[in-house]
This record gives structure tokens, sequence and C-alpha cells, in this order.
């Protein structure tokens, strides 16, 4: 008997071992998913975190900022990604914007055309323009690249020109900036929208495509830092209430001076700190 009652204490004190581990690993780990804009940045300072933290583990996984809202109100991540502003249906969560970003208009760079104003954009994308010699450029067919639902770019650039999703008349529907320059940049009648600052990196680098101005205003990182640039968002870390804990320390780590050079180098505006 007294055998038994060792083993059922030995078996017991390993559960409850058990237990005390998995809490342990789940206090050393931070769930983050959400905007794929935010996405590569949250990796780099998830990776700088990490180092200056040994034995915390950070998860970064993109998927767009409707799922970034999700799973920081379900509970399914500790911190979500949202590359917009909050809506007035999402304000039992809190945002903390660790950078801003702009969004510009995207032509091939054989493309005639120096700017576009509001009113041919939104002819443009609603299919009212179909060829380019309609507004002062070649005989070219004009290919709408436009975002997939959820994603924030899409709600940005539907909020300023005011159109809705259903009125866009798509040749292409892609999902994040890489793709959205890619399909550009194959394509010399194409018009789309993406990352200012992944744009004007690519423009830079030799990639086939060119951000025209809004308002007279250039598409640069720069005009979007000084506030000039209109259509521009923040970058929001999303978590439910004030975060607490390995969270706490996370936001306050990726929205202090210590990461603005990671904020540069994925060509996204740093805040005053």
């Amino acid at each position: 008997m007294h055998g038994l009652h060792s083993i059922a204490r030995r078996a017991s004190v390993t559960v409850v071992l058990l237990f005390v581990m998995a809490a342990q690993a789940a206090t050393n780990r931070l769930v983050i998913t959400g905007s794929s804009t935010i996405a590569p940045l949250a990796a780099e300072i998830a990776k700088r975190f990490e180092t200056q933290n040994p034995g915390i583990r950070v998860d970064v996984q993109s998927g767009g900022s409707s799922r970034g809202v999700a799973d920081a109100r379900s509970g399914l991540a500790d911190i979500g990604l949202a590359s917009r502003s909050l809506k007035d249906s999402e304000k039992d969560l809190t945002p903390h914007t660790i950078a801003m970003d702009g969004v510009g208009i995207i032509l091939h760079q054989s493309n005639a055309i120096a700017a576009l104003s509001d009113a041919q954009i939104k002819a443009l994308f609603r299919g009212q323009i179909k060829n380019w010699k309609e507004v002062g450029g070649k005989d070219l067919t004009v290919t709408v690249v436009n975002k997939a639902e959820g994603r924030s770019t899409l709600e940005l650039f539907l909020h300023y020109t005011g159109l809705k999703n259903s009125e866009i008349k798509a040749q292409m529907v892609i999902g994040d900036n890489q793709q959205g320059i890619k399909s550009v940049a194959a394509n010399p009648g194409a018009i789309g929208y993406v990352s200012i600052g992944t744009a004007e990196y690519e423009e830079k680098h030799g990639t086939p495509i060119k951000l025209i101005p809004l308002h007279g205003v250039v598409a640069t990182v720069a005009n979007v830092k000084n506030g000039s640039f209109a259509l521009s968002r923040p970058l929001n870390l999303v978590t439910q209430g004030a975060p607490v804990g390995l969270a706490k320390r996370f936001v306050d780590f990726a929205k202090s001076g210590a990461v603005d050079d990671l904020v540069e180098a994925q060509f996204f505006v740093a805040m005053a700190h």
C-alpha cells in the first residue's frame, strides 16, 4: 500500500509540475497576428525583443487587419496588428500606434500619365474609364488592381475615394503590397495602390512602377511624415484593454526609440517619442 501511495504522490507531483511548466511556457510566449503590412516589422521587433529577453518566444503571423482585431478580441492572440484606425465597433480594444504609413496610387513606369484627379481615380476604379487615352495617355486598356476584402489598404482607399468595394470593377484582386507591385510592374496598363514606403523602395531599385501625386503632393515617406500626404494611416498594435505582463513589455518596446531603425528599414515613418 505504502508503495502505491508514494507512486500516486509522485504522479500528482509530476502533474503539478507539468501544469507549472505549461503555465510558465504560456507566460514566456506571445502570439501576435494580423495586418500583412505590419507583420514583417513586428517580426523584426520580435527578434530584437527575444534577443534582449532570453527564454521569451514571440510568434508573429499575418492574415490581415480584420484577423488581428478578431484574434485580439477572442484571445487567440495576445496582440493584434491593424494597419488602420479602429472602427467605432472596435472601441472595446486598445490601439498602440508604433508607426505611420502612406498608401500611394501606382502606375506602370511606362505610363505617360503624370497625375490624376480624385474624380479620374474614382472613374478608373469604377470602370468608367476603360482606356488611358481618355485621360490623355496612350491607347492602352486600363487594368484595375484592387485589394482583397479585409485588407486595411482597401479600407483606407475606399474611405479616401468615397467608393464602395462593390463599385470597383477590378481585373485583378491581390493580397499584400508585394503582390500589388508585381501585378502593376508586369502590366503597362495597370493601376493599383500600395504602401508608399515599399513602392518608393521598389521604384528606386528599378522595378517599373511609379507613384503619382495626390492634390499636387508627391507620394513620399517624407510627406507622410510631415502630414501633407492625404492617404496615410496609423500602424497599430491592438490589445484587449491595457496590456499587462509580457504583452505590455512588448508594446512598450515597440513604441520606443529602440526600434526606430527597424521602422525605417521597413520604409515606414517612426513616431515622435
